[in-house]
């Protein structure tokens, strides 16, 4: 399984008026570690970009119902999200126009299957680390995380969260088995200079959230305390392998 730098869970919407290759894509890419969302209409498609939200999309240039180019266009009115054209046309002119209207790469039919997977891991990466901009979705330990919605859900199921729990559920869900600082964790969502009070608010937020995951699942533990560290969201424990979390203030390193 891939992991984070690579966009593992990441949500590739696939739009192709050609059932076939939306099939193969969706194979292929889900083979990979990601999470697809098939259309063979681009109305369709464009509406789930608006209420749904994605991470990359790959999109057919010629369809008769709207051609990539117009598609292209609305979807950047909603989302920075990368477009990978794909198209049967290699000519320069239909790529220039493409890159112009927003797209970020032009994939030629027929494509090859590896050629296709790296350039959208090449992208998934580039947005992940070199502009600062952590993923719309990102799903860890049963958890997913929808950064465009402000929502969460475990199990599928929507956890009713204030703004600053949210806030510490995301950064402790995009740094999964990854022990982060009270410190940093305060100075990241309530944006001011930690201090004993800054303590204080991250462990009731930390007991807030056990309480809200354990109402939805009491089975194992999700966010554990490491001693002289702070916390870390658990990436893959099994139900009663951890042992419980004491509430008293970690000693931040």
């Amino acid at each position: 399984m891939l992991k984070d730098a690579d966009g593992t869970d990441a949500r590739i919407l696939v739009v192709d008026d050609e059932k076939a290759i939306v099939e193969l894509l969706t194979s292929l890419l889900s083979s990979e570690g990601f999470q697809v969302l098939p259309f063979t209409k681009p109305l369709e498609a464009l509406l789930a970009c608006s209420q749904e939200g994605f991470d990359l999309a790959i999109v057919d240039l010629m369809m008769p119902e709207m051609n990539g180019f117009e598609l292209c266009s609305k979807m950047r009115m909603i989302t920075t999200a990368p477009i990978l054209f794909l198209s049967a046309k290699d000519g320069e002119t239909d790529q220039v126009a493409g890159l112009t209207l927003g797209a970020d790469d032009y994939i030629t039919k027929p494509f090859k299957p590896r050629e296709l997977v790296a350039r959208v891991k090449a992208h998934l990466r580039r947005v992940d680390y070199s502009s600062g901009t952590p993923r719309a979705r990102c799903r860890k330990s049963d958890i997913e995380i929808n950064r465009r919605g402000h929502e969460a859900f475990l199990l599928g199921e929507q956890l009713t969260l204030t703004p600053k729990e949210f806030g510490v559920l995301e950064l402790l869900v995009r740094r999964a088995g990854e022990p982060i600082s009270g410190e940093e964790i305060f100075e990241s969502v309530w944006k001011e200079k930690y201090d004993s009070s800054g303590a204080n608010s991250v462990m009731v937020h930390i007991r807030h959230l056990r309480e809200k995951l354990s109402e939805i699942d009491s089975s194992r533990e999700y966010i554990k305390t490491v001693w002289g560290v702070g916390y870390k969201l658990i990436v893959s424990a099994t139900p009663h392998q951890e042992t419980p979390s004491s509430e008293a203030n970690p000693h931040e390193a």
